[in-house]
């Protein structure tokens, strides 16, 4: 009886060449929320939209938007003002090239939402708007007049876009002369006056991103009118956006403002995201 010892025997067989395998990366997903509220006034000037919020296919293949307007009190239609924006915005974003440069086309868009309310108001009144895209892990936003936006990661708040208000006008009119000096509202008779707005005749100035903010697990992004981000401090809202649930901090944003009980508190409006994997 013979036996094959293993470690003589040939073989022809031939082992393929290991290749190492790249780490599946996790795509964010993302948890959102609203608040809005009348506040002391008589109606409803704040509009918001979102688009894709429960899809996760869509998300991933379109974009997550989001967007705040604050019709103009004071002014003319307000109300169709805010609702017209919303709605141009929304469209716009569902009519965008994936394929093309993201930015260009959102900063278009707000020219675009502008040139309707103007033809719908004639410039005498019109709507702030404050915009997000999350596409791809990273986030396209833009702005024009005095709504707020802002980034809390690992704790800090930032504040993402400029205010288009005489008060920042002449702010930055001093330190381009050298001026360091912080200029509060208070300070400027009409500080508080819009400088820029969609539906204003002639709409040239918008704040916008060039390229896309990357984004990671556990940031937080609050899209809001100035009813909130004009009434509570920085540090009432990172106490609210530390709150486990996108449900619980829009509860704590709206009980800080119901707080304040300011007798002429504006309408308020809030949209909230979350990241998360």
């Amino acid at each position: 009886m013979a036996f094959f010892k293993p470690g003589n025997r040939k073989t022809d067989t031939k082992m393929l060449p290991v290749t190492k395998r790249e780490p599946v990366r996790r795509q964010l997903s993302y948890a959102i929320a609203n608040l809005q509220g009348i506040g002391t006034r008589t109606g409803q000037e704040d509009s918001f939209a979102v688009a894709n919020a429960f899809d996760v296919v869509r998300i991933r293949e379109e974009g997550l938007f989001f967007a705040v307007c604050d019709g103009m009190g004071g002014m003319k239609d307000g109300k169709l003002a805010s609702e017209t924006a919303v709605r141009c915005l929304r469209q716009s974003f569902l009519e965008m090239d994936r394929g093309g440069d993201m930015a260009v086309q959102l900063k278009r868009s707000l020219f675009q939402a502008s040139s309707q309310v103007e033809a719908l108001i004639g410039g005498n009144g019109g709507s702030t708007a404050v915009v997000g895209i999350l596409y791809q892990g990273g986030l396209f936003y833009a702005s024009v007049g005095d709504s707020y936006f802002y980034l809390m990661r690992d704790g800090i708040l930032l504040r993402l876009n400029v205010g288009h208000n005489l008060c920042q006008e002449r702010y930055l009119e001093a330190i381009r002369d050298g001026d360091m000096t912080p200029i509060s509202p208070s300070d400027i008779p009409e500080g508080e006056a819009l400088t820029a707005f969609l539906g204003m005749i002639g709409l040239e100035e918008a704040d916008c991103s060039v390229r896309p903010l990357p984004l990671q697990e556990g940031d937080v992004l609050l899209a809001c009118s100035d009813g909130v981000g004009g009434v509570l401090g920085q540090e009432e809202i990172v106490r609210a956006l530390q709150e486990e649930s996108v449900e619980a901090m829009c509860a704590r944003l709206e009980a800080g403002i119901v707080a304040h009980a300011r007798p002429n508190q504006d309408n308020y409006t809030a949209v909230v995201v979350k990241c998360v994997l």
